[in-house]
C-alpha cells in the first residue's frame, strides 16, 4: 500500500481528498493485503476532518448499492489475476463514484455555527403540519409539535430538529453539504430523502430514497442507511433493520392526516394520538394498553377514536374536558 500522509490539521483539497479516500476503499475491499496498521491509518485520517469522512462515507456508499444491485462483478477469479477490463471497469467506477463526490470541512463547531445571528427558526403546533422551500431547492415537511433551525452559507448547509419531526427532500449540492444535527448525532445526505424523529429518548431516521449517513456525536457509532433502511438512535446504542415499502408509507401517514397502525397496542396508538391532539388519551389498566389494533384513522379525531375503542373493543371510555380514559 503507497505510504499516507494523516492530514490532521486542515482538510486537503477536494480533488486530494476524493483520490485519497479511493486508494483506502479499494485498499480495504482486498481482505488480503489489508492490515492492522492500514487501519490505523484510515482511522486516524477520517479522523482528520469532516471532509475526509464524508468523502470515504460517500464512495463506500455508492460502491455498497453496487453491490446491492449486482452491478459489479468481482474484480478477479480467486488465483487469477484482474484482466485489463475488469481493471478498467473499476478505474472507470472509482472515477466517476469521486466525480460525484463533493466534500466541505463540517467540524464539531457547527452546532455553535448554527446558533450565531443568521439562523431561520420554523416551528409547528401541535396538530400543525409546515412545508419550508428553502433557497437551495430542497424541501422539509414539519410534522406536529416540531421546532427546527436553518443556516445555510456558500459552504454548508445545516439544521437542527430541535425537537419534533421533519421530512427532508434534499437536493444535492456537491459544494455545500447538508447536514442534519439531532439528539446529539448528525444525519449527513449523501443525496437523499429521509425522516426524523427525535423523540426525547430516541431519535429514528427512516431513508425513503438515496442514502445517508448516521453519526453519534463521539463518532464512536455510525452507519450508512439506503432506502428501505430505518435507523433507531438510543443510550443504549444504533441499531438498523429494514422496512418494506408498505411500512415506510405508513411511517409518512400524517403527511396525508392520518395515522397508520399495523397491530399496534391501545398503549402506542395513544401515544401516537396524543403527539397531535391537545385532548390526552389516557389508557387506564394495564390490560386495555395491551389491546391491539389495525387501523387507518384521523390524527385529530380523538373522539372518534373513543367510540371505536367503545363500540367495537367493548372497552370503558370516560370522557373528559382535557382527556378521555381508556379502561378495560
Amino acid at each position: 500500500m503507497t505510504k499516507t500522509t494523516i492530514d490532521t490539521v486542515a482538510p486537503s483539497p477536494a480533488l486530494d481528498v476524493q483520490a485519497r479516500a479511493a486508494d483506502f476503499l479499494v485498499a480495504r475491499r482486498d481482505r488480503k493485503a489489508w492490515s492492522d496498521k492500514d487501519e490505523e491509518v484510515l482511522q486516524a485520517w477520517l479522523s482528520g476532518s469532516m471532509a475526509h469522512r464524508i468523502a470515504f462515507w460517500r464512495l463506500e456508499s455508492v460502491w455498497d448499492r453496487a453491490d446491492r444491485l449486482n452491478a459489479l462483478r468481482p474484480l478477479a477469479q480467486p488465483g487469477k489475476p484482474a484482466t485489463p477490463a475488469t481493471q478498467r471497469k473499476t478505474t472507470l467506477f472509482i472515477a466517476a463514484a469521486a466525480a460525484v463526490i463533493g466534500v466541505i470541512a463540517i467540524g464539531t463547531s457547527t452546532s455553535l455555527w448554527l446558533s450565531q445571528p443568521g439562523a431561520t427558526t420554523y416551528a409547528t403546533p401541535v396538530g400543525g403540519r409546515q412545508t419550508i422551500p428553502l433557497e437551495d431547492g430542497s424541501s422539509i415537511e414539519l410534522n406536529t409539535n416540531t421546532v427546527l433551525r436553518t443556516k445555510f452559507a456558500k459552504d454548508r448547509r445545516v439544521v437542527e430538529l430541535v425537537r419534533g419531526e421533519a421530512l427532508f427532500d434534499v437536493k444535492h449540492d456537491a459544494s455545500r453539504p447538508f447536514v442534519v444535527l439531532a439528539a446529539n448525532h448528525r444525519v449527513v445526505d449523501l443525496g437523499t430523502k429521509f425522516l426524523v424523529r427525535e423523540d426525547g429518548a430516541s431519535l429514528k431516521v427512516a431513508l425513503i430514497e438515496g442514502s445517508a449517513r448516521l453519526e453519534a456525536k463521539d463518532t464512536t457509532k455510525s452507519a450508512v442507511l439506503l432506502p428501505g433502511d430505518e435507523a433507531l438512535a438510543t443510550a443504549r446504542g444504533l441499531s438498523v433493520t429494514r422496512k418494506s415499502s408498505d411500512e415506510m408509507e405508513r411511517e409518512l401517514g400524517w403527511q396525508r392526516g392520518v395515522l397508520v397502525f399495523q397491530r399496534t397496542t391501545l398503549v402506542e396508538v395513544a401515544n401516537e394520538y396524543n403527539r397531535y391532539n391537545h385532548r390526552k388519551i389516557v389508557i387506564g389498566d394495564a390490560k386495555a394498553g395491551a389491546r391491539v389494533i389495525t387501523a387507518t384513522l384521523p390524527t385529530h379525531d380523538v373522539e372518534g377514536f373513543a367510540r371505536m375503542a367503545r363500540n367495537f373493543l367493548g372497552l370503558s371510555v370516560s370522557e373528559r374536558e382535557t382527556e378521555i380514559v381508556i379502561s378495560h
